[in-house]
């Protein structure tokens, strides 16, 4: 490629100074055309002016010695003129620089001069070719009896011309080694710009790109260094909510990445003001990895992958894992609470057996009636027995407030769960474990829930009695990726669950908001408008009644 830039650049170099020295001297041999002939004219007229000439043109004859021939003759080595001609009205020569000539009719058109007109040309004689200017020749009382013509040598044009050509030459010459060594630095630039590629090469790497970049399931998005968008593929306006752009729009191409995602964690990270590897954004109710590679050029590529999957899976894994617990915990218990009662059998206290059936039954069961009283979906009723199970297993409280309510059917009911239960998982996270020897679900290990209906929004309010929320953290802890405490093994981050709960509340138009709780501790308010049923069923803007797939929700 650079040998084909050099080749194309020194044609051009080469072009573009022979055309201008063509144009150069093209004027010059005009300019010294004219030069010649006002010369030429100059001496007619000089000539012309010889208050004698007129009366000795009258009174001589048209012979060799008259004294015309030798008035001319004077004048003409006097200039440096190839001739000097004078004729009378019927343009028959009284001088001329080969005498023989002289009687004879001149060989040029005399009309115009004898008309009384100045006359400037190029023209060919019996002396060759020659610039020439010819005058009337005018006696006292202003009658034209004659002409006077006067000749240059047109080779002494030519030799002036000839004579600039080296200068010309000169500067033409400097001006086309300056092009070529212009254009070898230039060529020289492109190689290392190139790699050394050729011009099929290039083109081969461009289509290969653009078949990568919009086949691959990872989204590409390339900023300049403005922080423009340069590039963005197929993947990552899906990830980002871009949609595919229309016929003759640019997709976002040549925005700033701030006008085209707005404010948050998402464009700090793609701008380079967070730094860091695999970190965390939420988009549109996406979990999103994103990476990113600063360019030579001051700009940057960042990649992004979906890991909301692996994000749901994870906490249904944790989920998991805390139910496989609390079964291992229940199993162990059960096992001893089958041991006291096989010995209070055999030791014939049937009384106390049916008591301690009835206590530890009765127990968990007034438990699961209450809430399922106050709860009216499945999926929320369950979550929160799961998490009461939970709380126990863990030294600590969880019960409904007082006045909790919330039986109308739930639009999304997977929604609610995954709002309610981060908001508790976070809670039983804030009260942590009981110190040794505290009495287990103590007042100072609570997590309160409360659940009302007003119309069809409905308010959710988690309490604690942990240490609570600073107020300079109450707005960054619903931020992607901010959180307080370390990273759990095994698992990709934190600072998600707050995060996916303000999702969740904008998608429904409500709000989330933390405040500090009666006594210590935070407490988390949830405002969800329109996420119950109409009382005829229907399911307003388009929801349905189960949370679909995030991807779906998203292209939705």
């Amino acid at each position: 490629m650079a040998s084909q830039v050099l080749l194309v650049q020194l044609v051009i170099a080469v072009g573009v100074t022979a055309l201008a020295t063509a144009l150069f001297l093209a004027p010059l041999s005009d300019q010294l055309d004219d030069q010649a002939t006002h010369r030429a004219l100059a001496v007619a007229q000089a000539m012309a002016s010889d208050e004698d000439l007129a009366g000795d043109l009258l009174r001589s004859e048209p012979v060799r010695d008259n004294p015309v021939q030798k008035s001319a003759e004077r004048v003409r080595r006097a200039t440096g003129a190839e001739y000097v001609v004078v004729m009378d009205t019927r343009g028959i020569r009284y001088s001329h620089t080969e005498p023989a000539l002289i009687g004879r009719r001149v060989s040029t058109d005399p009309s115009q001069a004898l008309a009384g007109h100045h006359v400037r040309q190029i023209d060919v004689g019996t002396l060759g070719r020659s610039a020439r200017g010819k005058t009337p020749l005018r006696d006292a009382d202003g009658e034209v009896i004659g002409a006077v013509s006067a000749g240059i040598r047109y080779e002494s044009v030519r030799d002036r011309l000839t004579g600039a050509v080296p200068q010309v030459a000169g500067y033409a010459t400097g001006a086309l080694g300056a092009g070529v060594l212009g254009a070898l630095a230039f060529s020289r630039m492109v190689y290392r710009r190139t790699r050394g590629l050729a011009f099929s090469d290039i083109a081969a790497l461009l289509d290969e790109r653009e078949a990568m970049l919009h086949s691959i399931r990872e989204g590409v998005l390339a900023l300049d260094g403005h922080g423009r968008v340069r590039l963005v593929n197929d993947e990552a306006q899906r990830l980002l909510g871009l949609g595919r752009p229309w016929p003759g729009e640019s997709g976002g191409i040549g925005r700033p990445v701030a006008d085209l995602l707005g404010t948050g964690r998402l464009t700090a990270v793609l701008t380079g003001e967070v730094s860091g590897t695999d970190l965390l954004a939420v988009r549109g109710g996406r979990v999103l990895v994103v990476n990113r590679m600063p360019t030579e050029d001051g700009g940057a590529v960042a990649t992004l992958r979906d890991r909301t999957e692996l994000e749901t899976l994870g906490r249904e894994l944790d989920a998991t894992r805390a139910l496989l617990d609390a079964l291992r915990a229940k199993d162990h218990e059960h096992a001893n609470r089958l041991h006291t009662l096989l010995g209070l059998l055999e030791l014939g206290l049937y009384e106390e057996a049916v008591d301690f059936v009835t206590e530890t039954v009765g127990s968990h069961r007034a438990t699961a009636e209450q809430i399922a009283e106050s709860v009216g979906d499945p999926l929320l009723a369950a979550l929160l027995v799961g998490k009461a199970t939970v709380a126990a297993e863990r030294g600590a409280a969880l019960r409904l407030a007082p006045g909790s309510r919330l039986l109308e059917p739930l639009v999304a009911p997977h929604d609610l769960v995954t709002v309610l239960g981060n908001l508790v998982d976070n809670a039983l996270e804030a009260v942590g474990a009981p110190e040794p020897g505290a009495p287990p679900g103590g007042e100072d290990r609570l997590v309160e829930v409360a659940l009302r209906a007003r119309g069809r929004t409905a308010e959710l309010r988690v309490r604690d009695t942990g240490a609570g929320v600073p107020p300079t953290q109450r707005e960054l802890v619903f931020a992607d990726g901010f959180s307080t405490k370390e990273a759990a093994p095994g698992r990709g981050g934190r600072g998600l669950g707050l995060a996916l709960v303000r999702r969740h509340a904008q998608r429904y138009g409500g709000t989330v908001s933390v405040a500090g709780a009666e006594g210590g501790g935070a407490e988390f308010t949830v405002v969800l408008p329109e996420a119950l049923a109409a009382p005829d069923g229907a399911v307003p803007d388009g929801r349905r009644a189960a949370s679909p797939d995030p991807r779906e929700e998203e292209g939705r």
